[in-house]
Formats: C-alpha cells, structure tokens, sequence
C-alpha cells in the first residue's frame, strides 16, 4: 500500500455518518441487516478507536445525521426513493424515538457540530456540511458510520465533487452484505477517494503528525 497521506488536524474532519441507536443498538430497527457485516469487522470497536483518536488529535468531529423520520414525509413528493420509502414504512430514525437517539458511545461532545440532517444519502446535499467545513478551512475529511454503500459512498462522491481529500476507513463502516462492503470500497471507493484505510492504518497516520 502506498503512504497514507498526512492529516493537518487543523484541516482534517472527522465525518461520523448516522451514529444512532437504530442503526447501532443490538434492538435498533436496521442492526439486523448490518449485524453480520458490522460484528466481523468490529465495527463498534473501531468505531470507538478511531473517534478516540481523532479526538485525541484535535479534529474537528462532525455527527452527519440522517433526516428523522416524522409522520406525512414523502406523502406529498414527486419522487421519493425506494429507500426513502421503506425508511418511512418502518419508521426509521422517527423523530423523538429511542432508535433516533444518538448511539452512547458516539454521542457527540461540546465543541462538535452536528450537521442539518440529510434526506437522501448525502451528508451534502441540502444541509450545512459544506459552509461548515469551509468556515473551518477544512480540505480533507475522513467518512465512518453506516453504511458503506449508501449515506458514506454519497457523502464521499459528495465531498470529492466539492474539491475535498477523501478517506474512507474500511472496518469502521459496515453494510447489508460482504459483497456491498466490498463493492463500496474495492470497486467504487477508488473511483472518488482519495485513500482508503483500515483503522489501524489511520490512526498510525494521525500517530506520525
């Protein structure tokens, strides 16, 4: 593998995508379709190493969080999703719920910001994540959560559209099967990002600044 790249923390962003408890909880609504993903990579683990760790550096933390469901969504749209319509028929993430808690361990601490919430995929598209990361002077941003080939891929085209460095850190995401994780980093990633880790990798980068 060639160099990982150099993270000035005061131009990196850690970007935490949909830490919550439907997602991340063993009773939340979508753990059950990343449990088997997620439990043999160690998700949760690295999760914590590499949130730790950009802590730790000074990153500034971003929580990118999914819009929380509320009822009448999407009941007037033109064109909502597939996804966005199963979202709404399980009433993922509803608003003022248990599963639209932040995960405890991935709450986020004074000091980090959490983006207006992304209706489709993109952490980007019609939220705040640009201008916030540009008032920050930020240039690269480092994408964990779930899941890969959904809200962290769209995110990360988002990014790389917008002239940012884009990491993806492979064991600190999951998604609903081994050939979606696959696919999400050994057959789309290198078409957008700019590097693609393992937490152990990144958290040695940040160890060499």
């Amino acid at each position: 593998m060639s160099q990982p790249p150099s993270y000035d923390p005061g131009r990196t962003a850690l970007l935490f995508v949909d830490p919550y408890n439907d997602f991340l909880a063993e009773s939340g609504k979508l753990w059950p379709l990343v449990k088997q993903v997620a439990t043999g990579l160690g998700l949760h683990d690295n999760l914590r190493k590499v949130l730790a760790a950009a802590r730790a550096a000074d990153l500034h933390v971003f929580i990118v969080p999914h819009h929380q469901w509320e009822k009448g969504d999407f009941e007037t749209w033109d064109h909502p999703t597939p996804y966005q319509l199963g979202a709404a028929h399980h009433q993922v993430f509803a608003k003022g719920s248990w599963g639209a808690e932040w995960f405890p361990d991935f709450a986020p601490r004074a000091g980090e910001i959490v983006v207006k919430e992304h209706w489709g995929a993109s952490g980007f598209a019609n939220t705040d994540l640009d201008l916030l990361l540009k008032q920050r002077k930020v240039t690269h941003v480092v994408l964990i959560g779930l899941i890969a080939n959904t809200c962290i891929e769209a995110t990360g085209r988002f990014a790389s559209e917008l002239g940012y460095h884009v990491t993806l850190i492979r064991d600190a995401t999951a998604a609903a099967s081994p050939e979606a994780l696959h696919n999400a980093h050994e057959v789309n990633g290198p078409t957008y990002a700019h590097a693609i880790l393992t937490s152990h990798e990144f958290i040695a980068a940040l160890d060499s600044v």
